[in-house]
């Protein structure tokens, strides 16, 4: 079995992939570090929020602009597809002018978004506010984990990263919780949605004013030749020694990139490895959202009262998804730096298969009308977001981020995350359509069958990437050894 920390000897040289760093040891930089990661994340729970509030909030919305079942559907897409490009077009930005003044931008397109929404008198200025939000959570999802995954040792990489996830899924139940409270205490005024949309403006300030104050990525600034100031980055996160000796590390394979003189989508055109690896990145970001879990973030609330719950019952049932899945990120982030990424997946996509059979199990044995129908079918939505938020959502941005090379690092994530949030934008689109036509079993069986195909893509396809250092992942990958690798472990 080969060993987790060494790649194989590349063309890059045997010195990028045998170099022992320096261990990791504790200091006020392990604080410096959970200070950055803490505002970077605000990113994170504005991502959770702006696409779990429309949960909630779509109800008395459609009442008050007047939306039918289509512009319904519209509204909540508009954001996802705009996420799509926001995801694209926010990891080429952040390679070209740094991940930290990206994700300023970023913040200042949540908060305008954020007015533009709450202000907006008819269905066309709510479109064009949900755009600005999409393109904002969309750039937020592919610049923030690559922000701390560069920033992170690569011993507690995964837990760093994932943070970010949490932070989502937190957006998300909080959210929801603050739904299910204006919901039921201020339903009786008309623009109930609007305060529901409103909270969104305090992170948004919170991530502009503290990334103000945050440091650039060392990675980034090698890249572009500031290595006195990449050093000095490291410096603050790392013991000295490490950071001397990491810098050392990111040079040589800056170095030997800048020698290839091809880099971005230059690069990956001419690498054959670099395009495989793209692929499985786009694949990766699918089967994560194939699973169907936005579709019960968006309409989690549309499918328990289809499964049988009343209105304001749902609004409050809903919580209990978004309560598991702050849970599950725990524990995910807990095994991050401890189980391999492609088991995570493995397990993870067993679990949630399983999950989407008994759903559509049910739904088929207990009839309408039945008083445990909306119970069973809770209890199994439930167990469903467990099992992915534990095994899934956290390890597949933790992955995204850490699988490409640098020189492509930004337009390996924004097109892999891209492919996600175009497959996300059509099931949000089209899901309330599904569940009209297919029911909830025809729609959950849809989604065990997708599920089945993703664990053999994931089985024989996906490479490992725990325990690796940035820069010898990006010689494994760049020179194909780490399928190689893979296969071994």
């Amino acid at each position: 079995m080969a060993d987790k920390g060494v790649l194989i000897t590349s063309t890059h040289g045997a010195s990028a992939s045998e170099t022992a760093l320096p261990k990791l040891t504790p200091g006020p930089y392990r604080k410096r570090l959970g200070l950055i990661s803490i505002v970077a994340c605000f990113g994170g729970l504005l991502f959770g929020y702006d696409t779990g509030v429309i949960n909630g909030a779509l109800r008395p919305m459609a009442a008050e602009i007047g939306l039918d079942a289509f512009t319904e559907g519209v509204v909540t897409s508009s954001l996802v597809f705009a996420a799509a490009f926001g995801a694209l077009f926010g990891g080429r930005i952040s390679d070209a002018i740094g991940r930290r003044r990206t994700i300023i931008i970023l913040a200042v397109l949540f908060f305008v978004g954020t007015v533009i929404v709450v202000a907006s008198p008819n269905f066309a200025l709510l479109v064009v506010g949900r755009i600005m939000l999409g393109l904002a959570v969309g750039g937020a999802s592919t610049v923030v984990p690559v922000y701390l995954a560069e920033l992170a040792p690569f011993e507690i990489r995964g837990s760093i990263t994932g943070r970010n996830e949490v932070a989502i899924v937190t957006g998300q139940l909080s959210a929801f919780v603050i739904n299910a409270i204006l919901g039921n205490t201020l339903s009786h005024i008309d623009g109930v949605w609007r305060i529901m949309f409103a909270v969104c403006a305090i992170p948004a300030i919170c991530l502009f004013f503290g990334m103000l104050r945050m440091p650039e990525s060392p990675r980034w600034l090698v890249e572009k030749g500031r290595h006195a100031d990449a050093l000095a980055v490291l410096k603050t996160v790392r013991s000295e020694e490490r950071a001397i000796a990491e810098l050392g590390e990111v040079e040589q394979v800056a170095e030997e990139e800048q020698k290839e003189s091809k880099v971005g989508l230059a690069a990956v055109l001419t690498n054959k490895w670099l395009i495989r690896i793209l692929l499985i990145g786009i694949g990766v970001s699918m089967m994560q959202q194939l699973t169907g879990i936005n579709s019960i973030m968006y309409y989690g609330q549309v499918v328990l009262i289809e499964s049988g719950f009343e209105a304001s019952a749902a609004l409050i049932a809903n919580i209990a998804p978004g309560v598991v899945a702050v849970i599950g990120g725990f524990i995910a982030l807990y095994m991050m730096d401890r189980v391999d990424r492609r088991k995570t997946f493995a397990i993870g996509l067993t679990l949630t298969t399983t999950c989407h059979l008994l759903i559509g199990a049910s739904s088929l044995l207990l009839p309408v009308g039945n008083p445990a129908r909306p119970f069973v079918i809770l209890i199994l939505v439930v167990a469903f977001v467990a099992s992915m938020q534990t095994f899934l959502n956290v390890a597949v941005w933790v992955y995204l981020a850490e699988i490409f090379p640098l020189h492509m690092r930004g337009l390996g994530i924004g097109v892999s995350v891209f492919f996600g949030w175009m497959t996300n934008g059509f099931l949000a689109l089209y899901f309330p359509s599904l569940i009209a036509g297919m029911g909830i079993s025809g729609v959950f069986f849809l989604f065990a069958g997708i599920g089945a195909l993703a664990l053999i893509f994931t089985i024989t396809q996906v490479p490992e990437t725990r325990g690796v250092t940035l820069e010898k992942l990006e010689v494994g990958v760049t020179t194909g050894a780490i399928h190689v690798l893979g296969k071994s472990r």
